[in-house]
């Protein structure tokens, strides 16, 4: 992935533009990081918010245990290194959602140091190139409240649901060179935590959002200045947002003004960023060590018991899949982009293998042909997704198995599907009630062989005299007359057996 496929042309030349995100993923847990008020997304405003959380006098903080844990099981599934002794630090300033005037954050000590992730442009092309994107840290924070400025004409309320719910702030290098690349690292990382279960990655209920860091600099020369742009909920608004970001950057360099180091707001209704603060620095919000709060102390037990609940991760499946299972890379790449998808196929494939009594590799490729093609065609006419499919993974590798054994056609068993789209029964249940089992009986299809032969006479001359495509009209016409039940490989069989005479 080479750094100069992205360029912005100016007047004075070409620029180059440097990206970092600051990702905050909201931790799946029950309670919040220091209380046990809980998260579930949704709830009635303040129906959420533990005396801790309202920073009530004499309210102590504690940490939760499952917050840190998904923390660093976080951390390892990056291949980052997990910080043994870790710190909470107070980032003082104020906010009217926000009771204490400060937030619990970590700067110094983050529980989580370097790692990294690798990305590829195009997921689905084998031949892409693949970068690495460093990782600087991981640290856990408190979120705030919010605001809410649409209730009533003169007031804002404050919702402190939110409030206290942990985050993890997953701090990129600025190792990306265009919006594209942008896109990629967030949609692997989004894929990365939602395997692991740390986080949901659902941007639009603002578990997962970003703050994008941009400058351009002439190709070649030191670091622009950077701005900020906060709290950016899309993928697409992401790439967008750096795009007109790096743009407006350009034109102002070029008009000889300079870059203010600052904090802007993404605008996606007129796509553009406008300015919201001059950003601080680190001592203007004077942190110093949480005074409430111990600082974290990791034993081996915590962490190897962490290590063994990771599941297999993303570019492990591929590999897996391309290597063990025999599966194209655009199949693999697909079928492991989302951990749903990853989980529905292996329970079709586990299934199927049972069922069938073969080896999963022998079942893996039509089983994803199956599941790629047929199911996400229907599920995308229907406008649902695999988590709510009328056809569970069961259901799908007995359709599978019918057309293996060579009970049903393929073409039957398009059929079949559709019926158990519509009502749910089972593969084997439609073909015995409807009668749908494909025929093997010689006899039957040789006696509508005959038929088409001899209702098609000058077709067979034609085909006799060399215009062989016309076999293909012949095995149409017989399958016609078997109402698509004869088994196909017999019917081709026939049909050139009795041609040839």
């Amino acid at each position: 992935m080479s750094n100069s496929t992205y360029r912005i042309q100016g007047a004075t030349g070409e620029w180059e533009v440097v990206i970092g995100l600051e990702v905050h993923a909201q931790v799946v847990s029950q309670a919040k990081l220091f209380s046990g008020a809980a998260t579930a997304f949704g709830a009635e405003p303040n129906s959420q918010v533990s005396l801790v959380d309202a920073a009530m006098p004499g309210m102590l903080p504690v940490p939760n245990r499952e917050c840190i844990r998904q923390a660093v099981r976080t951390g390892m599934a990056i291949n980052a290194q997990i910080n043994t002794w870790s710190r909470f630090d107070r980032k003082n300033y104020f906010y009217a959602d926000l009771p204490q005037g400060y937030q619990i954050s970590q700067l110094y000590h983050p529980l989580v140091g370097e790692g990294q992730i690798e990305i590829t442009l195009d997921e689905k092309d084998p031949d892409s190139p693949v970068k690495t994107i460093g990782i600087e840290r991981i640290h856990v924070e408190q979120d705030a409240g919010k605001l809410m400025h649409d209730q009533h004409p003169t007031r804002s309320y404050v919702d402190l649901n939110r409030s206290g719910v942990a985050l993890m702030e997953i701090v990129s290098r600025p190792d990306m060179r265009s919006p594209a690349e942008a896109g990629a690292y967030l949609r692997k990382l989004r894929t990365i935590l939602r395997y692991v279960g740390s986080c949901d990655g659902n941007m639009e209920e603002g578990s997962m959002r970003a703050d994008v860091n941009v400058s351009v600099r002439k190709p070649g020369e030191p670091f622009g200045t950077r701005t900020e742009t906060k709290n950016v909920n899309s993928v697409r608004f992401v790439m967008a947002a750096i795009e007109m970001e790096a743009s407006r950057q350009v034109d102002v360099l070029e008009s000889g003004g300079t870059i203010v180091q600052e904090t802007r707001l993404f605008d996606p209704d007129k796509m553009e960023t406008r300015s919201m603060r001059s950003k601080e620095d680190a001592h203007d919000y004077r942190y110093f060590p949480d005074p409430d709060l111990l600082p974290l102390e990791l034993d081996d037990a915590f962490l190897e018991e962490c290590r063994a609940s990771l599941p297999e991760l993303p570019d492990a499946k591929v590999k897996r899949y391309e290597s063990e299972l025999g599966l194209s890379a655009y199949n693999a790449a697909v079928l492991t982009a989302e951990a749903e998808t990853a989980r529905w196929f292996e329970q079709l494939l586990a299934a199927g293998a049972r069922i069938q009594k073969k080896s999963e590799a022998d079942v893996a490729k039509a089983s994803a042909n199956w599941l790629l093609s047929e199911l996400y065609g229907a599920l995308n006419r229907l406008g649902r997704g695999l988590d709510d499919s009328p056809v569970s993974p069961e259901q799908g590798a007995e359709l599978l198995a019918l057309i293996a054994d060579g009970t049903i056609s393929g073409t039957i068993a398009k059929q079949v599907f559709e019926i158990m789209l519509e009502t749910g029964d089972a593969a084997g249940k439609i073909v015995e009630e409807k009668g749908l089992k494909q025929t093997s009986d010689t006899g039957a299809i040789e006696a509508a062989v005959a038929k088409i032969l001899a209702d098609n006479a000058d077709k067979v001359e034609q085909y006799k005299g060399g215009k062989e495509a016309l076999f293909g009209f012949f095995v149409g016409q017989t399958m016609k007359a078997m109402q698509g039940k004869a088994n196909p490989q017999i019917v081709n069989e026939l049909l050139k057996k009795a041609l040839a005479n």
